[in-house]
């Protein structure tokens, strides 16, 4: 599991990587020291998220622990993209209150100062974080799949999301178009305009998938500095 992690990291923010060399040529020309250093912490973060998703899938396969299901007939067609979006809200919960404990002075200096050494982050920085951090984000999705009802390929759906959108909110630029990100859509939803406020202000915009708890708590501080590509 650590090696499918860990491919799925190269695989995934190498081609986005490989976007912006398209998109915003010369963007990451200046940052390569830097985008050897992401890819250290976040192989290394790999190793991590490897551990309790090995246990997940051998919990599951050999002893029917958890309650991923396989037959879609097991719970209503409607659950499918309910399912999906209870993973992604208790997600964003955890992330976003992990998060602000992280910017406290003290474990900040300790942990996440290794992500904010990604000034300004790329697309390999989505999982470039110090070991103690990554073991905070490391047992969201294994915990829950021993509490929450999901179909395995609704379960593959939430780890594609989680996936992009941490490489999408990282890499220097706005992949969605201007509408989305300045519209309703975008009010609610976290995207690289939004997540770039963060690394540049070091405060605020703590959430992951949605603005929800940044909006609640009196953290949303808005969107970044830079401009859509469309």
């Amino acid at each position: 599991m650590t090696l499918i992690v860990g491919v799925r990291y190269l695989i995934t923010s190498g081609f986005f990587g490989w976007l912006t060399g398209r998109v915003r040529p010369g963007l990451y020309d200046r940052l390569r020291p830097q985008m050897r250093r992401e890819i250290y912490w976040s192989l290394v973060s790999a190793a991590i998220y490897g551990i309790p998703a090995g246990l997940v899938a051998w919990g599951w396969d050999s002893l029917g622990w958890t309650r991923i299901y396989r037959d879609i007939s097991d719970y209503p067609l409607w659950y499918l993209p309910l399912s999906v979006l209870l993973y992604l809200a208790a997600h964003d919960t955890w992330f976003y209150w992990t998060h602000r404990l992280m910017h406290i002075p003290v474990w900040f200096k300790l942990a996440h100062a290794v992500h904010h050494e990604s000034r300004p982050p790329t697309a390999w920085a989505a999982m470039s974080f110090h070991p103690w951090e990554a073991l905070t984000g490391a047992f969201v999705i294994p915990v829950l799949v021993f509490v929450i009802p999901i179909h395995y390929a609704a379960l593959g759906v939430v780890l594609f999301i989680m996936t992009v959108m941490g490489v999408t909110n990282h890499m220097g630029w706005e992949l969605f178009p201007r509408f989305m990100v300045n519209g309703k859509l975008g009010n609610w939803l976290i995207t690289a305009t939004h997540h770039q406020k963060h690394h540049d202000a070091y405060r605020g915009n703590y959430g992951l998938y949605f603005r929800f708890w940044d909006k609640i708590c009196g953290t949303d501080i808005g969107l970044g500095r830079f401009g859509n590509t469309r």
